[in-house]
């Protein structure tokens, strides 16, 4: 995928009418607080509510109707991939564009799968962030260069299975084969497969750097 092109930012006197109205979704006050103030700088954005959860953003979508709303990806409650689908259940017109500090090309590949539209660092310029909101207002997709670029890298790949993904999310807590087989209520010989599936599909040498490459790609996550 590639970067849209940019869109005019609209003149200081914009009609209030005419702005872009927007939901801010992030579990940090902090983060809500600083993209209030960069998106009031700009005659073109309203900001019409904000919402700590995923849960409490898909009733605010329901009352406010916003045209984007900025959705973090990991809250809690609900995350941002769930209340996604459930913003885009109540209107599968909704614009959700996913704002988070991650840029695992799995955590992309399933954000855009429930429905988001565009996928943005916190670490953006100002500019970069005003840009992606009216590319995605006039109906465009918005998906930075360098982000498209690892989501294509790994384009049609073998994708772990259900099972697969909770193996290497358990190794994370660094249990051998046999506490895996133990709480997972399997054999020591199916976990081993399951191992050895992993690390194949992950182009890796050992459960380690699989762990490593799971965590980089936002296939599995740290405990929270």
């Amino acid at each position: 995928m590639k970067v849209n092109l940019l869109q005019k930012k609209p003149p200081a006197g914009t009609d209030a009418s005419r702005r872009i109205t927007i939901l801010i979704v992030d579990d940090h006050s902090v983060v809500r607080a600083g993209i209030r103030a960069l998106l009031g700088t700009d005659a073109g954005f309203k900001v019409v509510g904000e919402s700590e959860n995923g849960q409490k953003s898909v009733e605010m979508y329901r009352q406010l109707q916003p045209q984007i709303v900025l959705m973090d990806l990991r809250m809690p409650i609900q995350d941002g991939v769930e209340a996604t689908r459930a913003i885009r259940q109540i209107d599968p017109q909704a614009r959700i564009v996913i704002l988070t500090t991650h840029q695992g090309d799995e955590e992309i590949h399933v954000a855009l799968e429930a429905g988001a539209v565009g996928y943005i660092l916190k670490n953006s310029p100002g500019d970069d962030l005003a840009a992606a909101l009216r590319a995605v207002a006039s109906g465009k997709i918005w998906i930075p260069d360098d982000i498209a670029k690892k989501m294509e890298a790994h384009a049609g790949k073998d994708k772990l299975t259900e099972r697969e993904l909770d193996v290497l999310q358990r190794l994370v807590g660094g249990d051998s084969n046999k506490e895996l087989a133990d709480k997972m209520g399997v054999t020591e010989h199916t976990v081993k497969a399951h191992l050895k599936s992993i690390i194949a599909k992950l182009k890796v040498r050992d459960r380690t750097e699989a762990v490593t490459v799971g965590l980089r790609r936002g296939i599995i996550r740290l405990p929270e």
